[in-house]
């Protein structure tokens, strides 16, 4: 088997599980891979150093979602995989804590379709692109946003930011009593994180039984969503629910095995 180069951005996730690119890296050092600590040029998204690449179909980009621009522009792979938006997927509607009722509107829609509202809305993106992080927020507070970004002009705005054609979903919030992620490669469940408890950020390499087999689950009714990926799935009080899914690339990975990880990365085989 060919080994990959793998590298990893100032931006990635180990920073949001409050790990040093050092305790990220050395994992990966043990297991012999190829690795490179790289940094993103803010706006430009070219990569600092730049990579020299001995086999641009063994590379892969850990860090900014947007990675996905400078792997496609030099052919990298698998480079960022990219996911479709899970409230797309059929196979997942009856599952979803939020989506499959979501109000869908453009940012650039919310003032004049929120006027008035006064309810609490969860919010995230449609795409998973990471421009706003999942949160919840007042109709008024959604529409102080749009504004503010309506009043940039759309070539002003950069990479990676809200624009005035980002489209969100809007839904009700619910109690969560438990929030678990699972890294997902080639059709199996590689490892996992409980990250949070109620509304107390908690990291540690555990799940429910029935939370691990509901995530199988998932992942056996929707078969060949992508090659790798990390899904969400939460404890509510009217039981397991699809979250979100999320791209591997620029996921928090919390307290997740990176060996196992990193291992079925490399293990990936392009046909």
């Amino acid at each position: 088997m060919v080994q990959r180069s793998w590298f990893v951005t100032q931006c990635s996730g180990y920073y949001r599980s409050s790990k040093t690119p050092e305790s990220w890296l050395k994992p990966l050092t043990g297991l012999a891979l190829r690795t490179h600590g790289n940094k993103v040029v803010p706006f430009v998204g070219e990569l600092v150093p730049e990579p020299v690449v001995d086999n641009p179909d063994q590379v892969i980009l850990f860090g900014s979602y947007t990675l996905w621009r400078y792997a496609g522009s030099k052919g990298y792979y698998p480079g960022v995989f990219r996911l479709r938006p899970f409230v797309h997927e059929q196979a997942w509607h009856p599952f979803l804590l939020n989506g499959a009722d979501a109000l869908f509107l453009t940012l650039q829609e919310a003032p004049e379709r929120l006027a008035g509202d006064e309810r609490e809305w969860f919010v995230r993106p449609v795409d998973d692109s990471k421009e706003e992080p999942g949160n919840v927020k007042t109709s008024a507070e959604l529409i102080r946003l749009a504004e503010q970004v309506l009043l940039l002009d759309e070539a002003e705005i950069p990479n990676g930011s809200l624009r005035h054609d980002t489209r969100l979903m809007l839904t009700k919030p619910v109690h969560i009593l438990k929030e678990w992620r699972l890294w997902i490669v080639e059709g199996q469940v590689v490892t996992w994180s409980l990250y949070k408890e109620g509304r107390r950020v908690v990291y540690r390499h555990e799940i429910d039984d029935d939370a691990l087999e509901f995530a199988r689950r998932m992942v056996e009714v929707n078969p060949g969503y992508s090659p790798a990926y990390v899904i969400d799935v939460c404890r509510t009080e009217e039981g397991l629910k699809l979250l979100e899914t999320n791209c591997i690339n620029a996921a928090g990975f919390y307290a997740a095995d990176f060996m196992q990880l990193a291992s079925a990365i490399e293990g990936l085989d392009r046909n």
